[in-house]
């Protein structure tokens, strides 16, 4: 069984969190078009949606991140940081060319 207050275990939840992240908000993405209640992806948006969605799965590793400073996990908060660079990193080098240009 992992610490809970461990590096191993921040790394392993920065890592495995906004993977969920992405697929649950896709699926409320897809839900809520398929309902109407949000407009379809045309194609000039659909480059738009993939980085937001990309975007708010990174996010979503604030989550783990608050309930490990409110526990005082002071290693898993460490943990976390450090996966979440890495999609960061990967997120910006990937859309560096919109975003910049």
């Amino acid at each position: 069984m992992i610490e809970k207050n461990s590096i191993v275990f921040g790394l392993l939840l920065g890592a495995v969190v906004p993977v969920f992240g992405f697929i649950i908000v896709e699926f409320i993405f897809n839900t809520l078009t398929n309902f109407g209640l949000m407009a379809a992806v045309s194609e000039s948006s659909s480059g738009r949606r993939y980085r937001t969605l990309l975007l708010i799965a990174i996010c979503c590793s604030l989550v783990p991140f608050n309930m490990a400073k409110n526990r005082k996990w002071d290693n898993t908060m460490r943990g976390i940081v450090f996966p979440t660079l890495v999609y960061v990193a990967g997120w910006l080098y990937k859309f560096y060319g919109e975003l910049f240009n």
